[in-house]
């Protein structure tokens, strides 16, 4: 059974695509401003630099690590189906992420933090303010964050084809924007940078949106999410 998408879902996703992409050029290009004006522009500029241990740094770095992961996933089934659908979410879900991607550490670089922080483990920025934070979603062991998959669970998809392909690709797709979508409410939440905020809600409704696409998908192949 083929799924025929409704142009709304399309349409829908791309207007927030295309929503995140206008916001994070617009971002970059404040920061940068506020660099060489000394400091009197944008909030996200380096006067206004948080700490490394904040949860703008630690946003940024752990989505980072989480978004690489959903491009590296998406690129494996295009080329383990034919199937249209599924090819062009993939193609979708990757272009936005790395572009997210380049966002999130082209701010790091612009507050002069690092990349990576050995001192800090992943998703420790969550537990900061008063309730503490917690991410969703069950980590297995061999994952480095909530969501995200195994290496055993990429070999299994890059070995998959066709039909076996899509469904795992779609589940575990599922699972690490149930991961995503919890670490961006944290942000949403605790950071402090303003643009850095609204790009993570704009993640939060993205990938809501995106996970109702892929239950569709998954049950016209006769499927449904992990549990």
């Amino acid at each position: 059974m083929t799924l025929t998408l409704t142009r709304t879902h399309w349409f829908s996703i791309a207007a927030v695509v295309l929503a995140l992409l206008f916001a994070g050029a617009a971002t970059v290009a404040s920061a940068g401003g506020d660099r060489h004006s000394g400091g009197h522009g944008g909030t996200a500029g380096a006067a206004a630099a948080p700490a490394a241990g904040s949860a703008d740094a630690g946003f940024a770095r752990d989505m980072a690590v989480h978004h690489q992961q959903a491009v590296e996933m998406s690129f494996i089934v295009r080329d383990r189906t034919q199937d249209e659908e599924v090819r062009r979410l993939a193609y979708d879900i990757a272009n936005t992420q790395a572009n997210q991607r380049g966002m999130l550490l082209g701010w790091l670089d612009l507050w002069g933090l690092p990349k990576v922080d050995p001192g800090a483990g992943p998703m420790a920025w969550m537990a900061h303010g008063d309730g503490g934070h917690a991410a969703h979603g069950a980590q297995r062991p061999g994952a480095v964050m909530p969501g995200m998959a195994t290496r055993a669970e990429l070999d299994r998809l890059a070995k998959a084809s066709g039909k076996q392909a899509e469904v795992l690709f779609l589940q575990l797709m599922t699972d690490h924007h149930k991961g995503g979508v919890a670490m961006a409410e944290g942000c949403a939440d605790l950071c402090t940078v303003s643009q850095e905020k609204a790009l993570a809600q704009g993640m939060v409704d993205a990938q809501q949106s995106e996970m109702d696409l892929m239950a569709d998908l998954l049950r016209a192949r006769g499927a449904a999410p992990r549990a």
